[in-house]
């Protein structure tokens, strides 16, 4: 050990990997598969957002709430569900499914694959070389032989409104993690933390405002996919303002009300108010500026999540700003992963479209489901994606609730789905789901997107009856006219 400030001899490392969420975890475990010694560095919880503060503990609180529902849309199961749901329970489910926010399980991974877990917070000082400050502010300096992978993720994006310090405004980890419900709660934000987190805390006893400056719900999937569910959180007690922007807050006792401004003038109160607004890199103390690019700044990458202008400096999942979800950043990990090792051996790098050291599937086929009642499920392209993409495409759509099993599923189904065929190849560019449990059929759309699957082959996949997946042979039967 050495003392506060002062810098200890350095390790080196065939590669040093700042950031031990998800996707470094993965570019660790691929860089030690292909036999290279690796260093992690992290500067909260091991395990990463996802585990802790985002995917994991949001679809613990959601998955009761779902199943509920689902369960009160069943004869015979329906009158047996219809009291509250135990919030206790479901906290203490979240909980268990956090670990209790102890990494200890996620540290003993990493170490049993051969990385190096460093505690303490990283920092490029200079070309592969990287200064881990720890805990009690000692220094220690690792360099990279072949590469540094920065995995460092984002943060929640709060405004800078009148009042916001005052008001002490929840962000997505305060969201995931509450210990009780609100009395009252707003939600600014109409993307999909802003969805989920109105249909979880309306179910365990919130009464829901939803603001949104836009005109609906879910703005990057198909404009049916928001209608259906903002149809659903307003059955649900839910009240969803669209159009309006917040200009000021105001709480004037800590453990008192907040009062939200509007740009319209009006004003409503809460007990907490949840910016689900966006997200932001976390690049702004990584010491960017000691090799020539902006602090704070999106990093910007090749296909293989090489740094532009680097031949050392990796760039993968949410910092990198391609496609902001924790599956797709594992998938960069492993292509970038492979690509260090590849580069390490000086062996051929293919970074061809779907090539072994490319992530194309960030640009064609990025899978996403949101897990609210109902569902909401899409891959690859929108309609107005394709269209202004210059695709010459057709939007095929089908009503979910005419397919056989949608009806043993629920009484009242209601959904759709959509393909997006590009005429000229006869392949599909993007496919979307909307309705209840129609999540797992997303992959089967995905595999088709991914391997552009022409429709004459499709037509000979044949899906089980009677199940939700009969909607393919309706979709494709719509195509061919049939």
């Amino acid at each position: 050990m050495t003392d506060a400030g002062k810098i200890s001899e350095g390790s080196s490392y065939d590669v040093v990997v700042i950031g031990a969420g998800p996707v470094g975890e993965n570019v660790a475990d691929r860089a030690r598969a292909a036999g290279l010694t690796t260093a992690v560095v992290e500067s909260e919880l091991v395990g990463g957002e996802c585990s802790y503060w985002a995917c994991m503990p949001s679809k613990a609180l959601l998955r009761p709430v779902v199943a509920r529902a689902d369960a009160r849309r069943v004869p015979g199961l329906s009158a047996a569900v219809q009291g509250p749901l135990d919030v206790g329970a479901v906290l203490a489910k979240r909980d268990q499914e956090t670990s209790h926010w102890k990494d200890d399980g996620q540290v003993a991974w990493l170490e049993s694959v051969g990385a190096d877990v460093h505690r303490g917070t990283g920092r490029l000082t200079g070309p592969r070389e990287v200064t881990v400050t720890a805990p009690d502010g000692t220094e220690h300096r690792l360099t990279a032989r072949h590469a540094v992978a920065v995995c460092t993720g984002t943060r929640a994006v709060v405004p800078a409104l009148p009042g916001i310090a005052e008001a002490r405004p929840w962000t997505s980890r305060d969201a995931t993690s509450a210990k009780k419900a609100p009395g009252r709660l707003v939600i600014v934000g109409g993307g999909v933390v802003g969805v989920e987190m109105a249909t979880a805390w309306q179910a365990l006893g919130s009464a829901v405002t939803l603001l949104i400056r836009g005109g609906g719900l879910l703005p990057k999937m198909e404009p049916f996919a928001g209608e259906l569910v903002a149809d659903a959180l307003r059955e649900a007690g839910a009240t969803i303002r669209t159009g309006v922007s917040v200009t000021a807050l105001h709480r004037p006792a800590p453990d008192g009300p907040v009062t939200v401004e509007l740009d319209d003038g009006d004003r409503v109160e809460a007990d907490e108010i949840l910016f689900a607004t966006g997200r932001a890199p976390r690049t702004d103390e990584l010491g960017l500026e000691t090799i020539g690019l902006e602090p704070g700044s999106w990093l910007t990458v090749d296909d293989s999540c090489l740094v532009e202008g680097t031949d050392w400096l990796y760039a993968v999942g949410d910092v990198n700003h391609r496609a902001l979800l924790t599956h797709q950043g594992k998938y960069q990990a492993r292509i970038a992963g492979a690509a260090i090792a590849a580069r390490a051996e000086k062996a051929a790098v293919d970074t061809s479209p779907w090539g072994a050291h490319a992530a194309t599937a960030d640009h064609a086929a990025v899978p996403q489901v949101v897990f609210t009642d109902p569902e909401a499920a899409s891959v690859g392209l929108t309609l107005a994606e394709a269209e202004r993409a210059g695709h010459r495409v057709r939007a095929v759509d089908h009503d979910l609730a005419a397919v056989a099993g949608s009806g043993l599923y629920a009484d009242g189904y209601r959904g759709r789905a959509r393909m997006i065929v590009d005429l000229d190849r006869e392949i599909l560019l993007g496919v979307t789901f909307v309705g209840p449990g129609i999540g797992e059929l997303l992959h089967s759309a995905t595999v088709a997107v991914a391997g552009e699957v022409p429709i004459a082959r499709l037509w000979h996949a044949v899906p089980a009856y009677p199940t939700i997946s009969e909607v393919w042979l309706r979709l494709l039967e719509s195509f061919r006219g049939q």
